[in-house]
């Protein structure tokens, strides 16, 4: 499966310690992220992540590409719900999921629901929607 991720400023850190206790089911997949969100998770992970440009230089419309495309299984973006900076960038990513049916998260709970569920194969339907698709490179 592919996994983005993108998360706010003042998520950033929470993202990191999300994917820190996360690490081995995110191992047996492939992540990207915005650029800043997957240095930091690289950095404190070791996991390979497939880093897309920054918020401010359009990695949001790339990994948006992406979920267009059906190259994109599950998005977490930790969003900070006191902040109005990104809202277009939430709200792109958001209309994209629900149209190509891309399960998402904005937050930790929901985030942990979805990785739990991953582990478990409940999201294995999504091979089926995206057969002989094969994975961006690490």
């Amino acid at each position: 499966m592919n996994i983005a991720l993108l998360s706010h400023d003042n998520k950033k850190e929470l993202m990191v310690q999300f994917c820190i206790a996360y690490s081995g089911i995110l191992a047996k997949h492939h992540v990207c992220a915005t650029a800043t969100t997957g240095r930091l998770v690289q950095e404190a992970t070791s996991l390979p992540v497939t880093l897309y440009l920054s918020h401010a230089h359009g990695g949001s419309q790339q990994i948006g590409a992406r979920i267009a495309y059906n190259e994109i299984d599950m998005v977490l973006f930790f969003t900070d719900p006191h902040s109005h900076e990104l809202d277009e960038d939430l709200d792109y990513i958001s209309r994209l999921c629900d149209q190509y049916n891309i399960p998402i998260a904005t937050n930790v709970a929901t985030a942990e629901l979805l990785i739990l569920g991953l582990a478990r194969g409940d999201l294995d339907w999504r091979e089926i929607v995206k057969p002989g698709f094969q994975p961006f490179p690490s």
